[in-house]
C-alpha cells in the first residue's frame, strides 16, 4: 500500500480543501514549458555547434538547466522560489549567446513569466477577499450557511 502524505493523514471528513496558489500554478506552467524548450535548444546547439564546444559540455549544461527549471517548480511556494524563477529567466535569455534565436524565445518566456506572476498575485488576492466575505456571510447567517435543508420523509 502506498504511503500517505502528511495532508492525507491529517485529513478528516468535512475539512475544507486548502486553496492552491494561482501564482504558483502559472509560474510552474511557464517553468515546465521552459524546461522542454531548454532541452530542445540543447539538442539544437549540440547539432549546430558541436565543433565549437565539447559535446559533453553542451549536453551537460543544457540538461542540467532543464532539471533546475523542473526543480524550481517544487520550490515556488518558498520565499526564494520566485527569485530563482527570475534568475532562470535571465539564464534562458542569455542562452542566446550560443543560439541567437534564444534571445527572442527567452524574452518571450520572461514576458510570460512576468504576466503569470502578476496575474496570479491578483487572482490570489481576489480569491482571498472572496473567502473572507464568504466567511463573514456564513458567520452572520449560520442558519443558511449549512446548505439547503433536506426534506423529511415520514
Amino acid at each position: 500500500m502506498a504511503r500517505l502524505t502528511k495532508a492525507q493523514r491529517e485529513w478528516r471528513p468535512g475539512m475544507p480543501k486548502k486553496r492552491r496558489s494561482t501564482k504558483v500554478m502559472f509560474a510552474s506552467t511557464v517553468l515546465l514549458l521552459e524546461a522542454f524548450v531548454m532541452f530542445f535548444a540543447t539538442l539544437v546547439v549540440f547539432g549546430l555547434r558541436r565543433g565549437e564546444f565539447p559535446p559533453a559540455l553542451i549536453l551537460g549544461v543544457g540538461i542540467a538547466l532543464s532539471v533546475v527549471m523542473i526543480f524550481a517548480c517544487a520550490v515556488l511556494n518558498k520565499p526564494w522560489g520566485i527569485g530563482l524563477g527570475w534568475i532562470l529567466q535571465l539564464v534562458l535569455i542569455l542562452t542566446g549567446i550560443f543560439e541567437p534565436a534564444m534571445f527572442l524565445v527567452g524574452a518571450l518566456f520572461a514576458l510570460a513569466w512576468w504576466y503569470g506572476i502578476r496575474t496570479g498575485i491578483r487572482l490570489d488576492r481576489e480569491a482571498a477577499q472572496r473567502a473572507r466575505e464568504q466567511a463573514e456571510w456564513e458567520a452572520t447567517h449560520p442558519d443558511q450557511a449549512a446548505g439547503p435543508a433536506q426534506p423529511q420523509t415520514p
